[in-house]
């Protein structure tokens, strides 16, 4: 029997982005203060797959092969002189997840929140050693 966190071959019905989301948003309650305190101004969008523009601008050919990115600028390169510019995003692309999810047998919480620890990761400018130690904090 398929645990909720595992794919179960019997359900009809993929998780929706509302699912998606909901783990995105677990998981960043479960990060230290310090961290939490610099994210409040950066927006969470789940989406099924990321559009032509943004796989041409990276080079990916497969949307199944994108399974988030972040829009933005790393907190340390930002400037108080920049005005205008828009909100910092992250982007998380549900049909790119449950592909891996059902492909790599992870758990679709562990998943969603390596994908969004990463991206969070970007937004500080952490190095992957970094979003690694991110990770082990926030489980």
């Amino acid at each position: 029997m398929a645990t909720p966190d595992q794919p179960n071959p019997r359900e009809s019905r993929a998780p929706d982005t509302k699912a998606i989301e909901d783990i995105a948003l677990r998981t960043l309650e479960s990060l230290p203060e310090e961290f939490r305190a610099h994210l409040g101004d950066v927006v969470l969008i789940v989406e099924d797959l990321a559009d032509e523009e943004t796989l041409d601008a990276l080079g990916i050919e497969h949307p199944l092969d994108l399974t988030g990115l972040y829009h933005g600028r790393p907190l340390g390169e930002k400037s108080s002189m920049e005005s205008g510019a828009p909100p910092d995003r992250i982007h998380l692309y549900r049909r790119a997840i449950l592909e891996e999810w059902v492909e790599t047998g992870v758990g679709l919480d562990e998943l969603v929140s390596h994908v969004m620890i990463h991206e969070i990761g970007h937004h500080f400018g952490l190095s992957d050693a970094d979003m690694h130690a991110l990770e082990e904090a926030a489980a």
